[in-house]
């Protein structure tokens, strides 16, 4: 799951902000770093191709670890603002009225990802380490993207938001929770989950963003924890860490746009064929050419 796995783990310092620190470049070389980091932070979490999946991949692609922790933490600020911006009435509707069914449903389809945060932790960090699974991940991802929209089109008649039930929120939640390892995306899942249960492909997407807010409330709450307690900006300046915050905010408002139009018009048969491509090109890479594995 997007935000709350990459939680779990420790950051270690960026092998290549490192050396862009210490050429005579560094700080320009951060800067635009911190923009592409940004950037495909703001897409994947959004997009239904797992951000932690991208996440391992580029770490064995440039040999790179992942974001320092405060770096890390701040770019996940910036799509859960996101997140706000886009469904501020869907946010304020809540607010405005905490005891409602939309409020259980959300808090019961966090639950079994926190469950199996807890139980797994170290397995997960592990498979964040070596990446393992990665190309089985990407197409059990493809997979779930396909077999939900056979099933989406053979619903018939759709349920809205007023239908949706406590069966639909647990779904929905048992779907995230399959997420937490990467290479499965949440979005993905929750969106696979959602349309599953013939759910109207509009609010599912919109309840699937939602959905997003807790976990990334609850990386972020464990990355507070880890800079309390002494974890630091590993050197990155404020002028990176701002570039990334701002450009993964942008580049999230605009990929939750973009999915909201994709979900309710079109099909998600297109993001199915493309984490099936790149799971096939890494095991490839895994099983026979090991360039990056």
């Amino acid at each position: 799951m997007a935000g709350a796995r990459v939680g779990l783990s420790r950051a270690k310092p960026n092998k290549l902000l490192d050396h862009a620190r210490q050429s005579r470049y560094g700080t320009l070389m951060g800067i635009i770093e911190a923009i592409i980091l940004g950037a495909i932070q703001g897409i994947t979490e959004f997009l239904p191709v797992s951000s932690s999946g991208h996440l391992v991949l580029l770490q064995k692609i440039f040999g790179i670890s992942e974001p320092v922790l405060l770096f890390d933490t701040m770019v996940h600020v910036g799509t859960l603002a996101a997140v706000f911006v886009v469904l501020w009435k869907d946010i304020w509707g809540i607010l405005r009225r905490i005891i409602q069914p939309v409020t259980g449903f959300l808090i019961l389809a966090t639950i079994p990802t926190v469950i199996v945060a807890l139980i797994l932790k170290d397995q997960i960090e592990a498979a964040f380490e070596s990446g393992g699974f990665l190309g089985f991940a990407f197409l059990f991802t493809a997979l779930v993207l396909l077999t939900a929209e056979f099933l989406a089109r053979r619903a018939g008649k759709t349920k809205s938001s007023g239908a949706m039930g406590w069966v639909d929120a647990l779904v929905i939640g048992l779907c995230q929770a399959a997420a937490i390892i990467p290479g499965v995306s949440r979005s993905g899942m929750t969106l696979s989950g959602a349309l599953s249960r013939k759910l109207e492909r509009g609010y599912a997407a919109r309840f699937s963003f939602l959905l997003s807010i807790p976990a990334i409330l609850g990386a972020l709450a464990l990355q507070v924890k880890d800079i309390a307690g002494g974890e630091t900006a590993g050197g990155i300046g404020a002028a990176p860490i701002i570039a990334g915050t701002v450009t993964a905010a942008v580049v999230g408002f605009f990929a939750i746009k973009f999915m909201l139009k994709i979900v309710r018009e079109r099909s998600l048969r297109g993001f199915a064929v493309y984490v099936a491509i790149l799971g096939v090109l890494v095991l490839v890479d895994q099983q026979v050419s090991h360039v990056f594995f």
